[in-house]
């Protein structure tokens, strides 16, 4: 150690410290030097502290608490009660639910009608192609075809595609009439004539697309459908699978019903009413065109993570006597469901009259059938319209290029052709892809 450094056991105060004894004394023992004399007894001599070892002593009886034992109070017993009356509730209600979902489901046997792959292309006894001009009553854009260019079978896959209408027969005075050689599937002339007149500004319809049908083939009543399809892409494209009615037993549409299996819009899905990330389905059901309720029967589903025109997918109906639901890719992934509990016509609460003061007469509840009018033989239809002046695509919104009230409308959509056309010709996105379509008959005897 060097000079003039302090001893480790020096006090800095000058007085001498010893260092702490290194025994196995007790570490929680007060200190030896800490206690006063007195607390070691009278003797003269002060002995040190002798180690003290703890020991155990049994306890004895009644030391310990014993709260089981104790009176409780005759209330704390709903603690426990209340929570399993909670269960219980809970059980028989999940219980109640389970048993009125099977029982509003009738199992019912199916007989296939149609399960067609296209591996033998468009089969004429199955599928019908219609020609008409006359915008499917909702205005719509498209000259639907019987050419191979609208509606044709590549590589295993039926595909509608629209295309263009031929400019000159737009840029000119021109006149088409299904009529003259027989080609119109519609009896109404303004479904099978159109025409270009420059001096009155009217064009005939600026887009040709494909329509087509199994009204001459298979139809169901009661049954199931699915259509296993990739819809288009592209601007103001109005894709749809969807069923009418063979015959017009309670009058014209909608009286007679029409189901829309799916419907959707080929717009991306920034577009405002929802794009091609969006479908829906619906009932039409109506005593006239403006008291049509499908709007009580409608639902739109939207894609997770992707849209309807990126890859195929299978959609569905179910239809029985007692109720009607579509579905995507798997009957659990239900779109609408609608229950035949009541009449349609006291679900519709339908006005006494018409706008023009006629009486709307009750044409179903006569049947004595919940789901009249749907219960008629149904024929599948596919298509892929292309705009429209019935609200389907709305005026004002994501660039719409015309206004549904416009006498103009056909040509200021054929004005803008250079903004949407070419959002349909990317890798083949504006056409529909059926890869199989399988139709059931319910077969077990119950026509009710």
């Amino acid at each position: 150690m060097r000079p003039g450094t302090p001893d480790s056991r020096t006090n800095p105060f000058g007085e001498e410290i010893s260092p702490a004894p290194r025994s196995n004394a007790n570490p929680f023992a007060s200190p030896f030097n800490s206690r006063p004399a007195s607390s070691f007894g009278s003797s003269s001599a002060v002995r040190a502290p002798q180690t003290r070892y703890f020991h155990s002593r049994r306890v004895r009886k009644g030391e310990v608490e014993q709260p089981w034992k104790e009176k409780k109070d005759p209330k704390e017993k709903w603690v426990t009660i209340i929570p399993l009356i909670g269960l219980a509730i809970g059980f028989a209600l999940a219980g109640f639910l389970v048993y009125d979902g099977l029982s509003s489901v009738v199992h019912h046997k199916y007989c296939s009608v149609l399960d067609d792959d296209f591996s033998s292309g468009l089969q004429s006894n199955v599928w019908t192609k219609e020609a008409e001009v006359g915008g499917f009553g909702n205005g719509q854009f498209e000259q639907t075809t019987l050419s191979d260019e609208n509606t044709f079978v590549k590589d295993g896959r039926l595909i509608i595609k629209p295309t263009l209408q031929d400019a000159s027969l737009i840029e000119t005075n021109t006149i088409i009439n299904l009529t003259s050689d027989g080609t119109c599937a519609s009896t109404v002339l303004k479904n099978c004539v159109t025409q270009t007149n420059l001096t009155s500004g009217t064009i005939i319809q600026p887009v040709k697309s494909g329509r087509i049908s199994t009204k001459a083939g298979p139809t169901i009543k009661y049954g199931r459908v699915e259509v296993t399809a990739k819809l288009p892409a592209g601007d103001w494209l109005w894709p749809a699978i969807w069923m009418l009615p063979v015959n017009e037993t309670y009058g014209p549409w909608p009286l007679s019903g029409e189901i829309d299996i799916v419907e959707g819009r080929g717009n991306n899905y920034t577009y405002k009413q929802g794009g091609n990330n969006i479908v829906s389905s619906a009932l039409h059901w109506g005593p006239d065109s403006a008291n049509d309720a499908w709007w009580r029967t409608n639902v739109k589903r939207s894609a997770l993570h992707t849209t309807y025109s990126a890859t195929s997918h299978t959609f569905g109906l179910e239809w029985s006597q007692k109720y009607l639901f579509t579905y995507i890719n798997s009957n659990l992934l239900q779109v609408l469901y609608t229950n035949f509990d009541e009449p349609l016509w006291k679900r519709g609460n339908f006005p006494l009259t018409d706008s023009n003061g006629t009486r709307l007469v009750d044409a179903w509840s006569q049947t004595g059938r919940d789901q009249t009018p749907f219960d008629q033989d149904f024929y599948l239809i596919l298509n892929v319209a292309v705009g429209g002046t019935n609200g389907w695509f709305e005026d004002g919104q994501s660039g719409k290029p015309w206004v549904d009230t416009s006498p103009t409308a056909k040509n200021d959509f054929w004005a803008a052709r250079n903004q949407w056309y070419p959002t349909w010709q990317a890798d083949g996105a504006g056409q529909m892809e059926v890869s199989r379509v399988k139709m059931w008959q319910q077969c077990d005897g119950d026509e009710n």
